[in-house]
């Protein structure tokens, strides 16, 4: 197994920001719950798996460079997962796009990835970095908890209107 090196994405390096989307498996609901100012969650299974794909993107570093920061995890010259993290007003970064190609999940890379984010944050006075993940999308929810982030709220309204009606984004945050 190569080592995999994890480095911002620089001018020369731009078109690595457009690494394609690839499938991934939708196996269950991640179900929030707010008591007493606590966030709790709870999981539903899916009785079938069926599998998803985020449409590409299409980045240009050209326009996003100034309010965003690309961090790329890389095999050598491939560059085979991407963080893409935007300045906010309110001391948090948010964590725009994290993806790893199909071929180089289960090694950690996102983990790491997320480790190299918060350096970051910590050395530029931030006070942590946030997140939106889909509800029905477990497998992202679940990184996110298994990474240190809590639940800070709840869009139930976001897809109202459109194909993904009945889909909720959860909020995540991670203090530094």
């Amino acid at each position: 197994m190569s080592e995999i090196i994890i480095r911002e994405i620089n001018e020369s390096t731009s078109s690595d920001i457009n690494i394609k989307n690839e499938r991934f498996k939708l196996f269950g609901r991640m179900i929030p719950s707010y008591q007493n100012g606590k966030w709790s969650y709870t999981v539903s299974e899916n009785e079938e798996e069926s599998w998803d794909c985020f449409p590409d993107e299409n980045y240009s570093y050209e326009k996003m460079a100034k309010d965003h920061v690309f961090l790329g995890a890389y095999d050598g010259s491939a560059c085979v997962a991407l963080a893409i993290l935007r300045h906010q007003w309110n001391k948090y970064l948010y964590l725009h796009d994290l993806k790893v190609n199909s071929a180089y999940r289960g090694r950690h890379i996102a983990t790491n990835l997320i480790s190299e984010l918060f350096k970051y944050a910590l050395e530029h006075g931030y006070r942590g970095v946030w997140t939106i993940g889909q509800d029905n999308n477990l497998a992202a929810c679940l990184f996110y908890i298994n990474n240190g982030f809590r639940i800070g709220g709840i869009d139930t309204d976001v897809y109202i209107g459109t194909s993904l009606e009945g889909n909720a984004d959860i909020y995540f945050y991670k203090d530094v």
